[in-house]
């Protein structure tokens, strides 16, 4: 059972990339060398941040890299902001009485400004500051607060975190809210992966604190074919599938039937109501590579019919919607689950219609 979190800081709690990539490319101004683009910079910034000067302005000292970086990004440092559902897991965290820290290369100064301004500065109950390399200082924080390393978890948003973490040996939860990228964080073997805070909290609620491990029983989830009055289908892309095109649906929650959760998870992911819903078939989807963690999901496939308006308003969990032609549909970039439904469908004409 998780009773201690030590929180990264920088793009696991509050948002500084955008002020951190600018203030980098000034250095690599000032230094004279290419600047890069977001997608660049998330692909080769790394912790301990020496080894990324190494690679881009060896010849440059280390204290006026240093001082190029304080120079810019001093000046947009109160314009961090917290990440959305940061606040909500720390209240979370203290009404589950959880021990709080941060260990994190943020320089002190710089996180008294920002922790004020988000309203995190009384959240925590110690904070270790300025470290470059933190897995040098995570044995320090386990032995002097008394912490036992099977309740004690490690959240961040790099790779470098879970290597503290592993190095520490305690847990962690790689988040996608920050620097690194889903692959890089997979490649660092975290004890769990989640999209953002608040899907964390949940996944703990629902185990009772207790992080989840390989031999969990499988996920039992729905998701359908949707169809308008036209007969298009509704597609969906989300970075869960790795950005590919999928259709809603999600986890089947206690004492609620399959219909029902499909209603409420099509209600919830795209305000759209639905009626005339049929089962097509059931699915076993085991530790896909297209999925963003290992995971074994019993899908419970349907197709259905909207209701009255086919605006659609998605929710945090997909990026992109379509209303395509059920050939249409076909030529996306579809996870491996949603096209053997959509072949299923189209093979045995189970179009919805209107009675």
């Amino acid at each position: 059972m998780i009773r201690n979190i030590i929180f990264d800081w920088s793009g696991t709690l509050v948002d500084d990339l955008p002020g951190v990539f600018k203030a980098t490319n000034y250095i690599l101004e000032q230094a004279g060398v290419a600047t890069l683009t977001l997608a660049e910079f998330r692909a080769e910034f790394e912790l301990p941040f020496t080894g990324f000067y190494d690679r881009f302005t060896p010849d440059v000292p280390l204290e006026q890299l240093e001082e190029w970086f304080h120079s810019y990004f001093g000046k947009v440092c109160g314009e961090v902001i917290a990440l959305p559902h940061a606040g909500e897991f720390l209240d979370f965290c203290k009404s589950e009485k959880l021990r709080c820290f941060v260990l994190s290369a943020v320089k002190p100064e710089y996180f008294t400004e920002q922790a004020a301004n988000v309203g995190m500065s009384d959240c925590f109950e110690r904070t270790y500051l300025g470290v470059w390399d933190k897995r040098e200082k995570i044995h320090d924080i386990i032995e002097e607060n008394n912490l036992s390393k099977d309740e004690t978890l490690y959240i961040g948003d790099m790779q470098h975190d879970v290597e503290t973490a592993h190095h520490g040996g305690i847990h962690s939860c790689a988040l996608l809210t920050g620097y690194n990228t889903l692959d890089q964080l997979r490649e660092a073997n975290p004890t769990h992966i989640a999209t953002d805070l608040v899907e964390f909290k949940g996944t703990l609620q629902a185990n009772g604190m207790i992080l989840p491990s390989s031999n969990r029983r499988p996920v039992a989830t729905v998701g359908a074919l949707i169809y308008d009055a036209l007969g298009q289908v509704l597609m969906v892309r989300t970075d869960k599938w790795s950005g590919k095109w999928g259709i809603p649906g999600g986890k089947i929650e206690r004492s609620e039937s399959s219909e029902d959760a499909l209603r409420r998870e099509i209600a919830e992911e795209t305000s759209l109501t639905i009626t005339d819903i049929e089962f097509v078939l059931s699915q076993d989807c085991i530790d896909s590579e297209e999925f963003y963690r290992p995971e074994h999901f019993i899908l419970l496939n349907y197709t259905c019919r909207v209701t009255g308006e086919t605006d659609v308003t998605l929710n945090d969990e997909a990026q992109a919607f379509r209303w395509v032609s059920e050939p249409d549909a076909l030529q996306l970039d579809l996870n491996r689950p949603t096209r053997i439904l959509l072949d299923t469908v189209m093979a045995n004409a189970t179009i919805p219609t209107d009675a």
